[in-house]
C-alpha cells in the first residue's frame, strides 16, 4: 500500500545526492510507491492545535544538476500523512527543540521518524551517558575550574560544543597544551551550554566507526579515517570513509544500546566508535546510508523503509 510521506528537511536544491541519506531515504521511498511531501523547518507551524507545514509536493531523481522537481508550494496538514520524517542538520538549538515540540502534537496519529519526543530528550552527545561502561572518560561541564581538573587527570582531552555537529568546534587539547582557559573563553562568548570533554583515543587515527542500527539492529559499518594532520574523521572535514566489517565489540555495545533505541522509537540511528569506545549516538539526523550501500552492496535505505511500513500497518 502507499504511504503519504512528508520530509521536514534543509533545502533538497544543495544536497549531494550521491552522498545526503535524505535523498536516499526519498529515493527509495519513492520506488516503493510512496507519494512525497517536502517543507523546510522553518514552514511548520502549530495553528490551533493542527500542525501545519507550508511546502512542496515532491518528485526526485539521481540526476546531477536536475535530482528533484516541485509541485505547487501549498499548505498541508501532517495530520493527513501517515509518515513525518525529521531530517534537518542540527545544530540542536532552541529551534530545532521547539519543532520536536511541535511535531510531538501528531503522536498516535503520523509516525515520526525518529519520535521528536526522545530526539529531543537524548541528543547524540548525551544518550551515551546512559552507557558509561561504554564511553571514555566524560565530564559536561561549563566551570572552567571543572575542565582545567578533567584535563590535569586525563592529559590528553578533546573539548567541543555539546550540541554540535559535522566535526564543527572540536578540538584537541595534548598534554602539553595550555589553551583551555582560551577555548573556554571563545566558547562562553558564543552561547551559555556547557562543554563536553572526553579522554582523547589514540585509536582515532585508525578511524572514527560509524555504525548504523535499523530498529536498534545493527546493518553495517563504515569506517572514516581522518585527513592527515587531522584529529576529527567527520567526511564534512575530509574524513575518508573505508570499508570495515563489524567487530565484536561493536556488536556487544548495539547489543546493549539496541534496545533502548527501539523501545524509544529511534529507528534510524548512527553510532560513532572509536576502538573499543562509544563517543556518540546520533539520533537527530543521522548520515551513513549511501556510503554503507557503496560499499556492503545491501540496500539499507529499503531495511528502514521495511521496518517503517510494518508499523503504519501492523
Amino acid at each position: 500500500m502507499s504511504l503519504k510521506v512528508a520530509f521536514q528537511m534543509d533545502p533538497i536544491q544543495s544536497i549531494d545526492i550521491n552522498a545526503d541519506s535524505t535523498f536516499r531515504l526519498a529515493e527509495e521511498a519513492q520506488k516503493r510507491g510512496h507519494t512525497l511531501f517536502y517543507y523546510n523547518p522553518e514552514n511548520l507551524r502549530l495553528e490551533n492545535g493542527n500542525v501545519l507545514a507550508f511546502g512542496y509536493d515532491l518528485t526526485v531523481r539521481r540526476q546531477i544538476g536536475d535530482h528533484f522537481s516541485l509541485g505547487k508550494k501549498h499548505l498541508m496538514n501532517l495530520r493527513d500523512f501517515d509518515v513525518v520524517w525529521l531530517r534537518q542538520d542540527p545544530p540542536f538549538d532552541m529551534g530545532y527543540i521547539t519543532y520536536t515540540h511541535i511535531l510531538d502534537r501528531l503522536s498516535g496519529d503520523v509516525l515520526v521518524v525518529n519520535d521528536p519526543f526522545w530526539v529531543r530528550n537524548y541528543p547524540e552527545k548525551l544518550l551515551v551517558l546512559e552507557f558509561p561502561e561504554l564511553t571514555p572518560p566524560t565530564l559536561i561541564a561549563r566551570d572552567l575550574s571543572a575542565l582545567k581538573e578533567f584535563k590535569e587527570k586525563y592529559k590528553d582531552i578533546i573539548i567541543k560544543p555539546l550540541y554540535g555537529n559535522g566535526g564543527a568546534g572540536v578540538f584537541r587539547l595534548g598534554m602539553k597544551d595550555k589553551n583551555i582557559s582560551s577555548l573556554h573563553e571563545l566558547f562562553s562568548s558564543i552561547n551559555r551550554e556547557p562543554l563536553i570533554a572526553q579522554q582523547f583515543l589514540p585509536d582515532v587515527s585508525k578511524g572514527d566507526k560509524r555504525v548504523i542500527l535499523v530498529d536498534g539492529k545493527p546493518v553495517g559499518a563504515i569506517n572514516r579515517v581522518p585527513a592527515p594532520g587531522e584529529t576529527r574523521s567527520n567526511m564534512h572535514v575530509g574524513g575518508r570513509p573505508e570499508k570495515v566489517k563489524l567487530s565484536q565489540r561493536d556488536k556487544e555495545i548495539c547489543d546493549q544500546i539496541g534496545p533502548l533505541l527501539r523501545e524509544k522509537g529511534q529507528i534510524f540511528v548512527g553510532i560513532d566508535v572509536i576502538g573499543n569506545w562509544l563517543t556518540e549516538i546520533n539520533v537527530t539526523s543521522p548520515t551513513g546510508i549511501q556510503e554503507l550501500e557503496r560499499f556492503n552492496k545491501e540496500n539499507i535505505a529499503e531495511m528502514i523503509w521495511k521496518v517503517i511500513e510494518g508499523k503504519v500497518f501492523m
